[in-house]
């Protein structure tokens, strides 16, 4: 790969250098790790006093103990996981987390398995007359309950009619696990990152039915995360952190050459451990879902997009607090807003990308439609969580859904 410049090293002087010079930085073996992972490795934190000790884990769930714990500093992480630890839920106490920016956008997808497809089961409609006529529940699988893939998975079911909690059962699987899960027969369908989804077309293990991006066009994906005492202990390493990897998601993006060069680095045993030919193409755009059809996708998996990917917008975090007060995660609708301004540490962002001479627009919030045609721009969070006809069947959704 290309050595990248030296950044301004003045940063590093005096008041404004690191006060940590070794971080250890969790990541999952998915593709959407890569701008950790170059940065990590292509020469990127050195000009800013830091040494980035890259920490391949397990799951979502060690991930999420050991950045709880401290035995992270700071890791490639769900943002949905980032939120529930902050909110205490899904099984861990509360702890204050912090959201330094966002690492990339798009690029997940929900495939079914070859023996759906052999059921005629190949589009939406299919499935739902599958769904609703036969009285076999399908196990989809997901890698978190709280986490990006559960809420594409669902909201995507959902969209279609399909009750993700009554109408079909859930299993969490780890990424680098779900092909093997459907080669065995365990799940009738997963929503998972790359590489784990081309991989299974690859192997004809399955059929790609959506891309999340068909969902949410330039959707919120991974975060780098951390605990709020993190950033209060050691501010200038978490902006130096920042810059470095806002440095690396730019040099990701500068060329298809770049991106074919971190598609090969990504492939090594200990960062991906999978086929370049499983990770290169969908890092392109390139897609192939299985069924012949193929595609340039316009909103595939992207890293920087002159800053747009990379600013943490409140309304991103509140999106994915409104999905759990919708699938009863949450009992009641927390202060959206003022919890999204705990987490996500705009400023802080807005420094280091200022820095490294980044644009980051003045707005904190953003406006999308999704699949369903509704609007999310973070207006009015809880009537936006319960104005979906499908939701948890709680006493509160239904108070809710008779008014």
């Amino acid at each position: 790969m290309n050595e990248p410049s030296a950044g301004p090293l003045a940063w590093v002087n005096g008041s404004d250098a690191p006060e940590k010079s070794t971080i250890d930085l969790g990541f999952m073996a998915l593709s959407d790790c890569a701008s950790v992972v170059v940065a990590a490795t292509q020469g990127f934190a050195q000009p800013y006093g830091l040494t980035l000790n890259l920490k391949r884990q397990a799951s979502w769930a060690n991930l999420r103990d050991k950045l709880v714990s401290g035995e992270l500093d700071a890791a490639h992480s769900l943002y949905g996981l980032i939120y529930a630890v902050h909110l205490g839920i899904g099984g861990v106490a509360a702890t204050d987390m912090a959201v330094l920016m966002g690492l990339n956008q798009n690029g997940q997808s929900i495939n079914l398995s070859r023996g759906l497809q052999g059921l005629g089961v190949t589009g939406p409609e299919a499935l739902h007359r599958h769904v609703h006529q036969t009285r076999t529940k399908l196990t989809f699988a997901q890698t978190f309950p709280t986490g990006t893939h559960a809420m594409w998975l669902y909201y995507w079911l959902a969209s279609q009619g399909i009750h993700p909690l009554l109408d079909v059962d859930s299993v969490v699987v780890p990424p680098p696990q779900m092909v093997a899960h459907l080669q065995a027969g365990r799940i009738d369908g997963l929503c998972v990152g790359e590489p784990w989804s081309a991989s299974a077309v690859q192997q004809d293990l399955g059929f790609t039915l959506a891309t999340t991006q068909a969902i949410w066009p330039n959707h919120p994906e991974k975060v780098l995360g951390c605990t709020r005492t993190f950033v209060e202990q050691y501010p200038n390493t978490a902006r130096v952190l920042v810059m470095a990897i806002l440095e690396a998601s730019r040099f990701i993006e500068d060329s298809n050459e770049n991106r074919r060069s971190t598609a090969q680095l990504l492939s090594a045993p200990q960062y991906l451990d999978a086929p370049v030919e499983c990770i290169e193409p969908r890092l392109l755009g390139d897609y192939a879902d299985g069924l012949g059809n193929r595609w340039q996708d316009p909103h595939a998996l992207r890293f920087h997009g002159d800053g747009e990917v990379n600013l943490p917008y409140l309304s991103d975090g509140m999106w994915f607090m409104t999905q759990f007060r919708r699938w009863g995660l949450l009992r009641d609708d927390p202060d959206y807003l003022a919890v999204a301004r705990q987490v996500q540490q705009l400023s802080l962002y807005r420094e280091a990308a200022s820095a490294v001479g980044i644009a980051s627009p003045g707005r904190e919030m953003r406006s999308s439609q999704l699949i369903d045609g509704k609007v999310w721009d973070g207006s009015d969070p809880a009537g936006y969580a319960r104005s979906f006809k499908l939701h948890a069947m709680s006493d509160s959704a239904h108070r809710f859904a008779s008014r």
